[in-house]
């Protein structure tokens, strides 16, 4: 890696949150956190023969769309949460970079132009997310359990005590589900926590890849209110494939949340596509009411 030198105007923004700029041999060069209308120094960290890709070091010229980010675990550093990437970019501007990605999705995929553009639909800044994946992880050394997003660029997760884009009442779970699930038998086996949450209860899905034991499954028990309901689902840890086989994508069974008033749909598959929405591509855009 080396910085670089010069002075880089950035153009726009992609839907990664990475600023586009130009240096001055012409190649595209893309900075992480760097807005349109900055400019800024960047450290490469990857080079290819039409583009190069950066660190965001020093700031010239900086946006009047720049924001304090609102989420503590928001940013560049090591260990950084990387389930948010625009909370840096104003939120009315964060709508319009994702409506854009559509428009140019439509034209380019498509060959479909819009005659009339409505304003977007948007939703609360803040605590929107009713549905997403939390990664769980056991950190033997450490002798704790982690619960959120992985981090930025990398299998690891990150070390999350609250989390901005969920309900406040998710995030106020997330250290007594660490807890909870470090007094278990199997908690280096629960990889995964689905959330999906209604207008009055929240559905917690712990994906197991062990036979639960009796002592597990009490404490499991004990801990659901008439407002949240705990419930368990095994994921089987996968079987061996023929060689020449394509492997298919597992199925998972769906778990039932016994309550009368749950979801509107009360069988909750923890296979389901899209609980955590990735930041590639058109179907991410489609989000455009959300900021984050």
């Amino acid at each position: 890696m080396n910085q670089t030198t010069e002075w880089l105007k950035v153009e726009s923004i992609e839907l990664e949150a990475q600023g586009v700029a130009h240096n001055a041999e012409g190649k595209v060069v893309f900075i992480d956190c760097a807005l349109p209308g900055e400019i800024v120094k960047a450290q490469i960290s990857r080079r290819k023969n039409n583009w190069e890709q950066g660190q965001l070091t020093e700031i010239k010229k900086e946006s009047p769309l720049r924001v304090t980010p609102g989420c503590p675990h928001f940013g560049l550093h090591a260990g950084a949460c990387g389930g948010c990437k625009m909370q840096h970019l104003q939120a009315g501007a964060q709508v319009a970079v994702k409506q854009r990605v559509v428009e140019d999705n439509l034209w380019h995929l498509g060959k479909v132009k819009p005659e009339v553009l409505l304003r977007p639909i948007e939703g609360p800044t803040w605590g929107y997310r009713y549905r997403a994946r939390f990664s769980v992880r056991y950190v033997a050394k450490k002798g704790e359990v982690l619960i959120g997003f992985h981090e930025r660029k990398s299998r690891y997760v990150a070390d999350m005590q609250v989390c901005k884009v969920v309900p406040k009442v998710v995030s106020d779970l997330l250290m007594p589900l660490r807890a909870l699930i470090a007094s278990m038998a199997e908690r280096d086996r629960l990889p995964q926590i689905e959330l999906a949450m209604g207008d009055e209860v929240i559905a917690l899905v712990l994906r197991h890849l062990n036979p639960m034991p009796a002592g597990d499954i009490a404490l499991l028990r004990a801990c659901g209110t008439p407002r949240c309901a705990v419930v368990a689902a095994a994921q089987g840890a996968g079987h061996r494939q023929a060689p020449g086989r394509r492997r298919r994508a597992a199925r998972l069974p769906p778990a039932r949340v016994r309550r009368d008033d749950a979801l509107q749909a009360d069988r909750l598959h923890p296979g389901q596509p899209a609980h955590q929405r990735g930041p590639r591509g058109a179907r991410a855009a489609a989000a455009g009411g959300r900021a984050g």
